[in-house]
């Protein structure tokens, strides 16, 4: 239920405060509790900024795992409440540091963020490629789910129940941005298209990447049939907006339904998203808020 710090980012396709590169997730947005805010906002830039040493810029592989190594070791530090952080991130790990204190945030969820950038760096600088969805998926734990169970802290849930719908939902949240980001990812060598659905489909990841009309149609079976499953799991996941109490909750809800309309606009666009990323619009606010209401 909240924001998937892949490398690959959803870049905001809801209504997010400060939002610029990161996720279908709003983030700190006027419905959350005011009391929540700096500690929500501290998480985002904690994994913002590891997102950025993990994807942007020019640095080799080998530099961006020595930086996330050492931005790590900061948050330990942090964990453990140390005085003195490391000063290359001291705008990162003060806020961090007080949310940590304040609420008691789960250091092992905070970790699991960061060995999902460190996996991205290493299976693009291998041109890895995701055997199934299982395998997808289980990266998803890592870089998505988290940040949903930070969230259920903050508001209080912990029920298992409760993490399994939002696990779903973030899980969901990250795979609406694979596909919606096909023809982003692989001029930047990421591929997250499941090797076992390519084949089944009779298509390979060049087809995708030169954009082959003789193989359109089979392309678009790919993405229809890994939207399908996006779209399962989001339902699946949905009744936790019933748990998440007062207006975060309704935040909840405008997170799932932004989620599933990017879905119905890759369906709209013949699911050919290699071709035109699809995007969440001022006129989809109000089909947006009507679907809120109705859950």
């Amino acid at each position: 239920m909240s924001p998937s710090p892949s490398s690959s980012s959803v870049r905001s396709s809801s209504q997010a405060i400060g939002v610029g590169h990161y996720e279908n997730f709003p983030v700190a947005s006027w419905l959350c509790p005011p009391a929540l805010r700096p500690a929500v906002a501290a998480i985002y830039h904690f994994a913002r900024t590891a997102d950025d040493i993990a994807d942007e810029g020019q640095a080799p592989p080998e530099q961006r795992l020595a930086d996330l190594l050492a931005y790590r070791y900061t948050l330990n530090l942090c964990l453990e409440g140390a005085s003195a952080i490391e000063p290359r991130w001291p705008a990162i790990f003060g806020p961090l540091s007080q949310a940590v204190q304040r609420h008691q945030l789960p250091g092992e969820l905070l970790h699991d963020l960061l060995s999902a950038f460190e996996q991205d760096v290493r299976h693009t600088a291998n041109a890895h490629r995701y055997a199934d969805l299982d395998e997808l998926l289980a990266y998803s734990r890592l870089s998505a789910n988290p940040v949903g169970r930070l969230l259920l802290h903050l508001y209080g849930v912990h029920d298992d129940t409760a993490l399994q719908q939002s696990d779903q939902i973030c899980s969901a949240l990250q795979l609406i941005n694979f596909w919606q980001d096909i023809g982003v990812d692989l001029p930047r060598q990421r591929c997250y298209l499941p090797a076992d659905v390519l084949q089944r489909h009779g298509v390979r990841v060049s087809d995708f990447a030169l954009d082959n009309p003789q193989q359109a149609g089979a392309m678009a079976g790919v993405v229809g049939e890994l939207c399908a499953h996006a779209s399962h799991l989001m339902h699946q996941g949905a009744p936790l907006v019933h748990r998440v109490p007062g207006r975060a909750g309704w935040e909840l809800r405008l997170v799932v339904q932004g989620g599933l309309r990017i879905l119905e606009r890759i369906a709209q666009a013949h699911h050919r998203s290699w071709q035109v990323r699809v995007t969440l619009r001022r006129v989809d606010a109000p089909r947006l808020l009507w679907r809120a209401l109705r859950m």
